[in-house]
């Protein structure tokens, strides 16, 4: 017989990732409003990022009706330490600072985009078999904007990795050798991993990182990069609380708004 409690730990944890993962991914996308290399991008990726932060929103709506708190609070107001998110997806996209002197890395926001999302889909996909029925419903509504998110970084990565441009192709290749050194961590499902995956509420972190790797495989190839993909977490895995200071000073800028009147109606 299901624990019922032992259930709930397990769903809102891989809830709490879901949601700060595209919490943080969708805040670092949104730095590059206004920066990015062409009007058009900038239209596009703000909308990208627009949707992951909506995505994250309804995660953290379902931890509210869970029992969590509000879902505001949820999103702006935890610390760090609390925190799920992998820490690929918190790291900086450059030095400097937004707006006054970001010297951002387009080649790292394509490449982390790109694998992120493509991550994402997989997991999506697997969720839409989740045995928890209102994690699986709202997995299905987010496949369809996936897509083309999905369709719009592999683009840029093809292009750019594609290009025969030695200062891009060079600056690709950089890029994902820093991106697989935490990729790792998107796919850990943390310390409750055994019951997530016992109770069906998403495949194993093997399962998912193999289809992730299939699905790369094919476009590595057609670009003229081969051999196995290895990834790793050489900071740490962020499911269990563990994460850079990029994310506090993230959090610190996200939160400023929100704390200036946490009774207000967000």
């Amino acid at each position: 017989m299901t624990n019922n409690s032992t259930e709930n730990t397990a769903i809102k944890e891989l809830l709490f990732q879901l949601a700060d993962d595209d919490f943080i991914h969708s805040y670092r996308g949104s730095e590059w409003l206004g920066l990015a290399p062409h009007i058009e991008e900038d239209v596009a990726s703000s909308s990208i990022s627009q949707d992951t932060m909506g995505h994250a929103a309804i995660f953290y709506q379902l931890l509210e009706e869970l029992g969590e708190g509000d879902a505001n609070q949820l999103a702006h107001d935890r610390l760090a330490n609390e925190r799920r998110n992998a820490i690929i997806l918190e790291l900086a996209n450059g030095p400097g600072y937004y707006m006054k002197n970001p010297e951002y890395d387009w080649a790292f926001a394509v490449v982390r985009n790109y694998f992120y999302t493509q991550a994402k889909t997989i997991k999506i996909q697997s969720l839409q078999s989740s045995s928890y029925e209102p994690l699986a419903e709202v997995a299905a509504k987010v496949q369809m904007e996936l897509y083309y998110h999905l369709m719009h970084w592999k683009t840029w990565f093809v292009q750019l990795v594609g290009s025969g441009h030695e200062v891009a192709v060079s600056r690709m290749k950089a890029a994902i050798e820093k991106t697989l050194q935490d990729f790792e961590g998107v796919f850990s499902l943390g310390e409750k991993r055994n019951e997530i995956v016992e109770q069906g509420l998403i495949e194993s972190e093997a399962v998912l990182l193999n289809k992730w790797n299939q699905a790369l495989a094919p476009v590595l190839e057609s670009v003229g990069l081969q051999g196995a993909i290895e990834v790793g977490m050489a900071q740490g895995d962020g499911r269990n609380g563990k994460h850079t200071e990029d994310l506090e000073k993230a959090l610190e800028t996200l939160s400023e708004v929100y704390s200036s009147n946490k009774a207000a109606s967000w």
